[in-house]
């Protein structure tokens, strides 16, 4: 997972090169999965939903403004100056999954989504700080949704972060906020948890869209993305997906 978490924040570095007003998702998604095969990894989400009739049919989640996660990629989402563009990508190498999002400004983008998109990712290093073998899981969850509402935004509180590994989504969940529902556990070295806030401008409230896969702002607001795989060590945490 190390190994792979590496390649996998390469190929997020060579597609956030790409990125520009005027690119469609569905160009970034070709790229992505010619970037994975390359490093002799399989895209985690392409197929996804095994034999059901809900399968993700691409490479990466591309999420636009108000789409919050699982936005499809496609030639007609052409992004252009302001948007707020999440790309999502998992990878398994070598038999084992790692996770990564990252959100972007595109073109001049006016400061409040420059803030969300910083908030979303200092909330991220807020979180880990309270993290490593035998800290409470929900230390993580309550210096995230500290931090996110300290600057004035919201976290999303029906999606999750999650356990990751020989599969792409593995137990336990990792909420981004506190809430009892969610049993509390010790961390324990040797773990592997993908970790990703996911911060709205206005209220946390989503809905699903109708092609059964996007997630949006009920209220319309912006929405930022910002995941990492970690591994938790006697120490603390150490980040996978960065290089």
């Amino acid at each position: 997972m190390c190994e792979g978490g590496k390649k996998l924040a390469g190929i997020m570095k060579k597609i956030t090169q790409e990125i520009a007003p005027g690119k469609n998702t569905k160009e970034l998604d070709k790229l992505a999965e010619e970037l994975v095969f390359a490093s002799g990894g399989i895209p985690s989400f392409k197929g996804y939903g095994g034999d059901t009739k809900k399968v993700f049919p691409a490479t990466i989640c591309a999420s636009i403004n108000d789409e919050v996660v699982h936005g499809i990629p496609a030639e007609n989402k052409v992004l252009k100056k302001g948007d707020l563009f999440k790309i999502d990508i998992g990878m398994k190498y070598k038999g084992m999954h790692t996770d990564m999002a990252r959100s972007y400004a595109i073109g001049e983008c006016g400061g409040q989504i420059l803030a969300l998109i910083k908030v979303t990712e200092q909330a991220f290093w807020e979180g880990v700080k309270k993290m490593g073998s035998g800290k409470k899981m929900s230390a993580y969850s309550k210096a995230v949704q500290k931090y996110v509402e300290k600057n004035g935004f919201s976290v999303v509180q029906n999606l999750v972060g999650h356990g990751v590994g020989r599969e792409l989504h593995e137990n336990p969940q990792i909420p981004n906020y506190y809430d009892k529902k969610y049993q509390d556990f010790e961390l324990k070295a040797g773990m592997t948890l993908a970790l990703e806030p996911m911060v709205n401008v206005g209220g946390f409230e989503t809905i699903l869209g109708h092609n059964g896969w996007v997630f949006k702002t009920k209220d319309g607001s912006l929405s930022a993305h910002y995941e990492n795989t970690i591994l938790i060590t006697e120490k603390g945490i150490e980040v996978l997906t960065i290089l």
